[in-house]
């Protein structure tokens, strides 16, 4: 039985510095143990942070708190932040094995799920984490995106997609106090949508949102949501979660009492007092795609079947069949992982195959040193800080297994450095994340205050896309 730690510290390499990696890393740091550990933490953008910066909303309100969060540990200097390093073409599994005695993947999972109906191919159908990308500058998407549609269609009841349909309905000059991209706001400020509808497949009780989000709906200036009675189908079940289930109570309850106001303000639009928003935000329940239409190879509609539900909580196709008007479709069906190299992958449920977070081999046996945690070990369900959870489970077991996991040939902690110089790959650093920090909230600050049609705004930051601006103002 080995024990790589007897006579130095402990190295472990996290591959993706999200949440979940952070997290793991933290736990790591903390944990009670008789012996020194050395982390370094990897990411394939110049910049930490993964899902926070490039896959969630720039005008969700938690992001400057979880963002604080994670700073704040990367922040201590036990933790070695290594970006712009790219796992399987700058660094191999090999390389790896051979500088740490332990690799935690938490490389999470950034692809579009499949949804297949016919019309998937059609221009202006699109998937939810693209667009994403797209207004979060990720650094490796194109810098436009097709904003030419006045009705559009998110299919999806989590999150994501109210998160796409509140950025795709906001008016653009209103996301200028967060951090979005100047090419962004420019391609934001040109659509001319009218409306966006979000569909479900279940009814309101059974919604994935969370309340927090949902209520995030309401306060877009001049945009006003728009829903339908016959939308609003309870069965046991559902009466059952609103009874038991808080956030099905709260859910329902908001989503009720917008109903109520929805008649108010029709009355006043019909007696003159009040002036229609120029954008609507439609909110569909007990809706299941059938097929995206269109002649010419573009989107012109989308079909479904109205559901019913069954008494579970569950639903049922009616046969009745519906049509929409729209000239574009967003997909937010969930996430989807992508392999790794040298790694197993189960290509049912996008994740590497582990048990409590030890990596599995085609034989089911684990593979000493290897594990996961966060969406590539589970899967992509539940909030960031379900990844918590996920890293003290894969972390009590790496703890557990320390005393059989291979020992390192090379544990120096300027060996991997040595490496990515001998390679020429332009790694990025704490340091450099730091100095591209202040360089983009310099950028904001440079912005001054901008009149808008809200009121007066100060621009906090401006976020730099370009990987190679990114990669030069960290080194520099």
């Amino acid at each position: 039985m080995s024990n790589p730690a007897a006579d130095r510290p402990l190295r472990v390499a996290i591959i993706g510095a999200g949440p979940a990696g952070v997290y793991a890393a933290d736990i790591l740091t903390k944990a009670e143990r008789e012996f020194d550990v050395s982390i370094d933490l990897f990411d394939g953008y110049p910049a930490p942070y993964g899902l926070i910066r490039y896959g969630v909303a720039p005008d969700h309100p938690r992001i400057k708190g979880i963002v604080k969060a994670l700073h704040k540990v990367l922040d201590r200097g036990d933790i070695r932040f290594l970006g712009n390093v790219t796992y399987g073409r700058d660094i191999t599994l090999r390389d790896i094995r051979d500088m740490y005695d332990a690799v935690i993947f938490a490389t999470g999972a950034i692809k579009d799920a499949d949804l297949a109906i016919p019309g998937m191919d059609l221009e202006g159908s699109h998937g939810a984490a693209d667009f994403v990308s797209w207004y979060d500058g990720h650094p490796d998407v194109p810098r436009e995106w097709p904003l030419e549609a006045k009705e559009i269609a998110v299919i999806g009841n989590g999150n994501v997609a109210l998160d796409v349909a509140r950025v795709l309905s906001k008016h653009a000059e209103d996301l200028l106090v967060t951090e979005i991209p100047d090419n962004v706001y420019a391609g934001l400020a040109a659509s001319p949508v009218t409306d966006v509808h979000i569909f479900g497949r279940r009814g309101p009780a059974q919604v994935k949102f969370t309340p927090l989000e949902l209520r995030e709906l309401s306060h877009s200036r001049d945009v006003d949501i728009v829903l339908y009675p016959e939308d609003f189908e309870f069965d046991e079940a559902s009466d059952e979660a609103i009874k038991t289930n808080n956030q099905a109570k709260t859910m329902v309850n908001t989503l009720t009492n917008w109903l109520v106001e929805q008649e108010d303000r029709e009355e006043q639009e019909e007696a003159g007092t009040r002036t229609p928003a120029s954008r609507r935000l439609h909110l569909h329940f007990l809706h299941a795609p059938v097929e995206i239409t269109g002649d010419d190879g573009k989107v012109e509609g989308i079909r479904f079947e109205r559901q019913e539900l069954d008494g579970t909580g569950n639903v049922r196709g009616t046969g009745e069949i519906v049509d929409y008007p729209v000239q574009a479709v967003y997909r937010a069906i969930g996430y989807f992982g992508s392999e790794l190299a040298e790694v197993g992958f189960d290509p049912r449920r996008g994740v590497v195959p582990n048990d409590g977070g030890r990596v599995l081999g085609d034989d089911g046996e684990h593979v000493p040193g290897l594990y996961a945690t966060g969406w590539i070990k589970r899967g992509p369900v539940g909030l960031i800080g379900h990844t918590k959870g996920d890293a003290l489970e894969t972390i009590g077991n790496l703890l557990e297994d320390r005393l059989d996991l291979p020992a390192a040939a090379h544990a120096d902690e300027q060996a991997i450095i040595d490496l990515l110089v001998e390679r020429g790959i332009p790694f990025t650093t704490w340091e450099g994340w730091i100095a591209l920090d202040a360089h983009e909230r310099s950028l904001g600050e440079a912005a001054g205050t901008i009149e808008t049609a809200a009121g007066p705004i100060a621009r906090e930051r401006v976020k730099v896309v370009e990987r190679d601006e990114m990669v030069r103002i960290s080194r520099q």
